[in-house]
């Protein structure tokens, strides 16, 4: 008998239970789901922008999409019954949710388009702008084109920048704090600066040896400008003294394949200097050291979609985060650039005022002497005085361009009753009327500028009388009024409906430019002419005053030096605080009395505001249901122009009405929040009338 005697069991005692099997790695079967071995939960970002369902949801990974669905991957999961598109934000192990998880649907792409750097700034983003995270990954991340993520990647990647030489930086060196700057910048050290560029400075070049100190440190650079005109300026200087190899010019135009190519060679890592427009705020340059923003007055940086951003607030918020330098750069000084450099959080980077006067034009204003009036009486009625033309035949005796800034195209793009001065309106939908170029035989009749219909046979409604004049004249009528004064003289127009023309030569000639659309002149203007200033001025706006002030300092800073024989003639009065600004070339100061003026009228941004605009209801019910700070001061409601279209309203609304909500800037926060929860309750609740929000609006009133 083999065995041994331990192997018979004893009368009366149980049998021992049999062995396990042994553990086999089972196989899923076809179309069976098995949970990943390794964090079988995913966090996910749907793309939902409803408020009460703005925070990620889990789902369970299955072991087919284990490798793809990497954290930053776009993937296809059921929500509320449809397919919606999403983000993985994170893989883990456990799970908050007590009911039973939905399984990951689809892998769309394994491309880790969405990093954690970039989801964190994007939620940041949104809670700052009282909004949905989903409106922000909208903004920040481009649509996916399949072919260009499956082009081959290249062998090699580029080359280190080298170290600039002591002599690579020279420009800086006219600015006392600029060696200082790219020091910091070399040295890896988070520096806060307020830029503001001498007249006629090579301002994409000194932005392009910036990041080149940057990227010689091994870090990467984001660069955002306003438009395609700054852009195409800068690329070409950024591949000049970086190299190609490094630059990825990001913009809106470039199509959706060539878009996205370029915007996953800088997530790849590819290349690390990004720059463009607004969305390029958010491109994902691994490790950046350095973000700037150009001219940040242009109200081209503030998104025209939910939740609204401004660049120069979504780079100083990942600036926070990521520990890069920033730079705030322009010509001139905006009321928040003066808050960052009050507070202390950023240096102001200027030349010294002798330094100033040696680059800077000679700037003349309407009645800034006697002698000037006594010459011409009629200078301050006049739309173009004598000191102008004075100003410009000089400058085209000596072979050099002169430069026209309008502030408004069109031809006669508004008219009043001639009797009574009652604007002349349309009588189909109450648009204003202008009068569009003509011919010399066959004047143009008025036209409305909202639908376009022609008002033939036009009475004025409070008069009758039939008889119309301009109230405003544009760039169209302005180029036709100065070649008819200047019948030897070439007269070009850039922008007002006309081609944008990127530079002019330095013969002589007059070109007439609405603001932004100014040419650059080989060598500089001889003179500029500022037209229109009490117009501009005396714009209802919030931001007049510092747009005007912005504008003059854009065109002026084309013109040559005061030693070469430079000249600007503004029309309009001296003793205005924005023209002295101009006289003084002191953009930062009048950037101080503007922030100065705002804190006693407790206006943005000496103070954080929201603006809510909605049905009467509507707004009420988001007030009521809002949490306000106890600091909060609430304003309004005042009604909006009829016809506004508010978002996700079907059309457009008949009565809408602001409401401005207004608290002390360390609260700020706060207000957001409770804004973003009222909307969340709103949207559990199903309201159907829509409240846009916009916090710090561009322009409130």
């Amino acid at each position: 008998m083999s065995g041994s005697p331990g192997d018979e069991a004893l009368p009366g005692m149980p049998s021992p239970p049999p062995p396990p099997p042994p553990v086999v790695a089972r196989t899923p079967k076809h179309n069976e789901r098995l949970p990943a071995e390794r964090n079988p939960v995913a966090s996910v970002a749907v793309d939902v922008s409803l408020p009460h369902l703005d925070r990620p949801f889990d789902y369970r990974v299955p072991v087919q999409l284990d490798e793809a669905a990497v954290v930053g991957a776009r993937v296809r999961v059921r929500f509320a019954g449809r397919m919606v598109d999403g983000y993985v934000l994170d893989r883990t192990d456990t799970t908050e949710h007590e009911g039973r998880l939905q399984w990951l649907d689809k892998v769309v792409s394994s491309e880790p388009v969405l990093s954690p750097e970039l989801a964190t700034l994007c939620r940041t983003v949104a809670d700052r702008y009282a909004g949905t995270l989903a409106d922000v990954l909208r903004l920040a991340l481009p649509p996916r084109h399949a072919r260009v993520e499956k082009e081959p990647l290249p062998d090699a990647g580029p080359g280190p920048v080298a170290v600039p030489g002591p002599d690579a930086g020279s420009g800086w060196a006219a600015y006392p704090r600029g060696p200082a700057f790219l020091e910091a910048l070399a040295g890896h050290r988070p520096a806060h600066a307020v830029w503001q560029a001498l007249p006629g400075e090579d301002w994409a070049r000194r932005l392009a040896e910036a990041a080149r100190a940057t990227l010689a440190a091994d870090r990467g650079a984001v660069i955002v400008v306003p438009d395609r005109r700054d852009l195409d300026r800068l690329h070409a200087a950024c591949v000049e003294v970086v190299g190609d190899e490094h630059v990825a010019a990001l913009a809106a135009d470039l199509g959706p394949a060539e878009r996205y190519r370029r915007w996953l060679a800088v997530s790849r890592g590819r290349k690390r200097l990004a720059i463009g427009t607004r969305a390029a705020a958010f491109a994902p340059v691994r490790d950046p050291g350095l973000l700037v923003v150009w001219d940040d007055g242009d109200d081209s940086h503030t998104e025209p979609r939910a939740p609204y951003p401004h660049a120069r607030d979504v780079l100083i918020a990942r600036a926070h985060t990521s520990g890069a330098a920033l730079l705030v750069a322009g010509i001139t000084r905006t009321a928040e650039a003066e808050v960052l450099v009050r507070s202390g959080w950023a240096h102001p980077v200027v030349a010294e005022r002798a330094t100033v006067r040696e680059h800077a034009p000679r700037v003349t204003a309407i009645g800034e002497d006697d002698r000037q009036l006594l010459r011409d009486p009629t200078a301050r009625a006049a739309r173009v005085p004598s000191v102008a033309f004075e100003a410009a035949r000089a400058a085209l005796a000596a072979a050099r361009p002169v430069l026209v800034q309008v502030p408004r195209r069109g031809y006669l793009p508004a008219i009043a009753c001639a009797q009574c001065r009652e604007p002349a309106r349309c009588r189909h939908c109450h648009g204003p009327l202008g009068i569009p170029a003509g011919t010399e035989d066959v004047p143009a009749p008025p036209t409305c500028r909202w639908c376009g219909r022609p008002a033939t046979n036009y009475r004025c409604p409070a008069c009758a009388s039939p008889r119309l004049r301009a109230t405003a004249v544009g760039a169209g009528r302005t180029a036709e009024e100065l070649g008819r004064a200047f019948p030897q003289t070439v007269v070009r127009s850039s922008g007002g409906g006309s081609t944008i023309l990127e530079t002019v030569d330095a013969a002589p000639a007059i070109v007439v430019a609405t603001p932004g659309a100014e040419p650059v002149a080989d060598g500089g203007y001889g003179a500029a002419l500022l037209l229109d200033g009490a117009a501009l001025l005396a714009r209802p706006e919030l931001r007049a005053a510092e747009e005007t002030v912005r504008r003059w300092f854009a065109a002026a800073s084309l013109v040559r030096p005061a030693p070469d024989g430079g000249r600007v003639v503004v029309v309009a009065e001296s003793n205005l605080p924005a023209v002295q600004a101009l006289v003084r070339w002191d953009p930062a100061g009048h950037a101080g009395a503007e922030l100065d003026a705002r804190t006693e009228l407790g206006l943005p941004p000496a103070v954080r505001m929201a603006a809510l605009d909605g049905e009467p209801a509507a707004l009420r019910d988001l007030v009521e249901t809002a949490h306000l700070p106890d600091a909060a001061d609430v304003l309004g409601p005042v009604e909006l122009p009829p016809g506004t279209r508010l978002p996700g309203a079907e059309e457009r609304t008949e009565r809408a009405e602001r409401t401005l909500v207004r608290v002390p800037r360390p609260v700020g926060r706060d207000l957001a929040r409770a804004l973003a929860q009222a909307q969340s309750i709103r949207g559990a609740r199903r309201e159907r009338e829509p409240v846009r929000i916009l916090l710090d609006p561009h322009d409130p009133l």
